[in-house]
């Protein structure tokens, strides 16, 4: 549930951190409920446009404390520099996409907008992904979220999750959007940790009702797999989760991650 302060928050919201609109795209994938995976999520889309569809990506790790982006690509560096077999590996990745990996700047929510200008004045960025704290109650969030120009929400088939999600859209639409406190264009949820075994019908029935509700849902359903957890260990080099390293293509099929990306990139470019 969301907690009095926060609306209280919105309501006195102002435009002082509006950002001026360049080339580049915000976008935060927000959960509301822990265990949803959104940095999971982030990382995998950011490499998979990045090293994959050929756009240039930015990741701005703002989950303070945590910092799991920043720090998996601290890990990566590390076990690069000791095994001969991955520098060769990663050499080769650079040079048949003709770029650097993605950047990463671990930041925290309230110093986030000025890192993001930072960035992009460094970098020539299609999209600068935001991964924030799993709530909107931590100092800085909203206000950062409020300068996102798309923010997706995943949700899986639980109530509770689905619930929550949709309380949350409804009033940051209701109370920043529809006001113009906030310079988002779209709401946009999609299906995660889907599992084949289970009923459709809260599928079916969710996929009626929130477009009904003035939101959209994507096709794509991201399946439950342990794949999304494949990350590069000294003896581990197919891997799918990674900073450095575009997914093993053979883990690829199946995930709904190129499927995913696609209508991604058909989102934010209408």
């Amino acid at each position: 549930m969301l907690e009095v302060s926060t609306i209280k928050r919105i309501k006195t919201m102002n435009k002082e951190t509006s950002k001026e609109p360049g080339n580049e795209i915000f976008v935060a994938i927000s959960s509301q409920k822990g265990g949803i995976g959104k940095s999971t999520l982030t990382t995998l889309l950011a490499n998979y446009l990045h090293n994959v569809a050929g756009y240039n990506v930015g990741v701005l790790d703002c989950d303070h404390p945590q910092h799991s982006i920043y720090l998996e690509r601290v890990r990566e560096l590390e076990l690069i520099e000791h095994d001969d077999e991955l520098k060769a590996q990663a050499c080769d990745v650079f040079r048949k996409t003709g770029k650097k990996a993605f950047v990463i700047t671990d930041t925290n929510p309230v110093d986030a907008l000025d890192q993001a200008e930072v960035m992009t004045e460094d970098e020539d960025l299609d999209i600068v992904f935001f991964d924030l704290p799993g709530t909107i109650n931590s100092n800085g969030v909203l206000k950062t979220l409020s300068q996102m120009d798309y923010i997706f929400v995943p949700v899986s088939a639980d109530p509770f999750v689905i619930d929550c999600a949709l309380q949350f859209v409804e009033l940051f639409r209701d109370k920043l959007m529809t006001t113009g406190k906030a310079r988002t264009k779209e709401i946009v949820l999609f299906w995660t940790m889907a599992d084949r075994r289970e009923r459709t019908e809260i599928y079916d029935m969710y996929d009626k009702v929130i477009p009904e509700m003035g939101f959209h849902i994507l096709n794509t359903r991201l399946p439950n797999s342990v794949r999304f957890r494949r990350e590069l260990t000294d003896s581990q080099k197919a891997v799918f989760r990674s900073t450095l390293f575009p997914p093993d293509a053979a883990l690829l099929k199946g995930s709904n991650i190129k499927e995913l990306a696609e209508e991604f990139i058909s989102t934010i470019n209408q």
